[in-house]
């Protein structure tokens, strides 16, 4: 098993050689969602900002570029991050991003909306109250049915106040801060946890109650990288988080691989995750009383998500030639599944991204070669 793990590591190591090597490629991080009306929406980066698109016909055609910024930021897109679309219940179009500052590992939560269907965007704003220039990275946002938005992220302000005072602490915290007019305005800022990976996206999904639930990649003592959950609720305190995996996985880095989290209408918790633990590499699936291996020792980035009873899992997989999305599917809750293969690509890709329109479930995935790749789970 780990002859096998250490051929993986080195056949990225020669794939980040040559990818060195190669022309500049570009930044593929990338997010989408549905409006009501069934356009979709993309947002990613170009230089200078963030960029917005969108299709009426379901990715087949694509309206111009269009920079939403109005003066030149430097946006991360890269690895785990990327800037994050969300819609209001009125139309409203918002997004969230991480501004990168000039040292690394450092920037700000920052906020833009749009109240006129993506004609028009307010001036940006940074979201997070402390202005230290250290890290607040990896930005997740989410609207509840009341239409308040609620934004996390990754933290340093509590690791630099440690080092400051000479105390011990593992990891860096999460924070979020949530809006209920409408993206005006911010409250303060809230953690929701202590010592938790510092480079692990955050996923954060609505329970069958309307609650705003997140899970995450927590440091257990003294160094287990296992994932936690909690609600976050819109006034108050959170409670302490919960466990959500029990993979007991000792490893003093970051994977940089965040967990997806999804609730059917029968609140039934889906969850996806990457582990490594007793040298056992792989991604997992959990809901319903099971707990599925996905794909093989390759198998990266997943994402679950759920409309109904309709639960549809998708990843990412390289098998010595092509990387592929494959999926799982379940009309029942997780009871049983259907697999499929649902597109390939011989270059440079994103991580898939699944999203949810009416009662169906689509892919996103963006690639160097292909472009922006669409496609229904189920035809």
């Amino acid at each position: 098993m780990k002859t096998r793990l250490l051929s993986a590591f080195a056949a990225a190591t020669l794939a980040a050689t040559a990818a060195m090597a190669a022309p500049p490629r570009p930044t593929l991080g990338t997010s989408g969602a549905f409006d009501a009306q069934g356009r979709l929406w993309v947002a990613h980066v170009a230089e200078g900002g963030i960029v917005l698109q969108s299709s009426t016909d379901q990715g087949r055609s694509w309206t111009a570029a269009r920079q939403i910024l109005p003066q030149p930021e430097t946006v991360e897109a890269n690895g785990e991050a990327r800037p994050k679309l969300a819609f209001g219940p009125q139309g409203q179009l918002y997004l969230s991003y991480t501004q990168a500052l000039g040292k690394p590992h450092t920037g700000n939560i920052r906020f833009v909306r749009s109240l006129d269907g993506g004609q028009t965007f307010s001036a940006p704003i940074t979201v997070q109250r402390d202005r230290a220039p250290i890290g607040h990275r990896f930005d997740d946002i989410q609207v509840d049915a009341q239409g308040r938005i609620f934004l996390a992220w990754l933290d340093k302000r509590d690791k630099e106040a440690a080092l400051a005072a000479q105390r011990p602490y593992r990891g860096i915290a999460i924070y979020y801060a949530v809006s209920s007019d409408g993206g005006a305005s911010f409250g303060g800022d809230v953690k929701l946890a202590d010592h938790t990976c510092e480079c692990c996206r955050i996923a954060t999904a609505i329970d069958e109650k309307g609650r705003v639930n997140a899970m995450w990649r927590h440091i257990f003592e003294p160094n287990i990288r296992d994932h936690a959950l909690a609600i976050l609720p819109a006034n108050g305190r959170p409670a302490a988080a919960q466990r959500a995996t029990q993979d007991g996985w000792k490893i003093d880095a970051c994977p940089h691989h965040g967990p997806s989290l999804a609730f059917d209408s029968s609140g039934q918790r889906h969850q996806v995750w990457f582990t490594a633990a007793n040298d056992e590499g792989g991604l997992f699936y959990s809901g319903n009383g099971k707990l599925m291996r996905l794909g093989g020792m390759l198998a990266e980035h997943g994402e679950v998500t759920a409309v109904g009873m309709h639960v549809a899992v998708a990843w990412k997989e390289f098998d010595g030639t092509a990387t592929g999305i494959h999926a799982k599917v379940s009309r029942d809750g997780g009871a049983t599944w259907s697999e499929r293969t649902l597109a390939t690509t011989q270059g440079t890709s994103d991580h898939p991204h699944l999203l949810r329109h009416g009662d169906t479930i689509w892919l996103l995935w963006r690639t160097a070669d292909e472009g922006f790749v669409v496609r229904k789970i189920e035809d």
